[in-house]
């Protein structure tokens, strides 16, 4: 449980992904095996970028929102940049700057290993 005099926070790690395998495999790990996740909402998008010097559309990619507490959040990092299918993955961080104690509080429960009480 954090208290209210804690600095631990919440953040949001932002990235896409070409397919949706890719993006629930690593779901998984993150928040089943490496607990470094509480939740991770996702989407279907569509994108425009340049890439080597030519513009792409890619019609099929998924918006990914990884939630976490502050204190996981290089762990994080490191779990979706270690798989991911893109060369260079867009990894985005949002400091969460307010966030109720009741959310932050289920965050922490679930990102921290020595809770087993979910």
């Amino acid at each position: 449980m954090v208290d209210k005099e804690s600095d631990q926070n919440g953040a949001i790690l932002i990235s896409t992904f070409s397919d949706e395998k890719s993006l629930i495999a690593l779901s998984k790990t993150v928040i089943m095996k490496k607990r470094v996740c509480a939740c991770v909402s996702y989407t279907a998008v569509k994108s425009i970028y340049m890439w080597d010097s030519n513009l792409q559309q890619q019609e099929n990619e998924f918006l990914a929102f990884f939630k976490t507490t502050s204190d996981c959040v290089e762990k994080l990092k490191a779990e979706i940049k270690n798989n991911h299918p893109y060369d260079i993955p867009e990894i985005v961080v949002i400091k969460m700057s307010d966030v109720s104690s009741e959310y932050l509080n289920w965050m922490y429960k679930n990102t921290h290993k020595e809770t087993t009480d979910v």
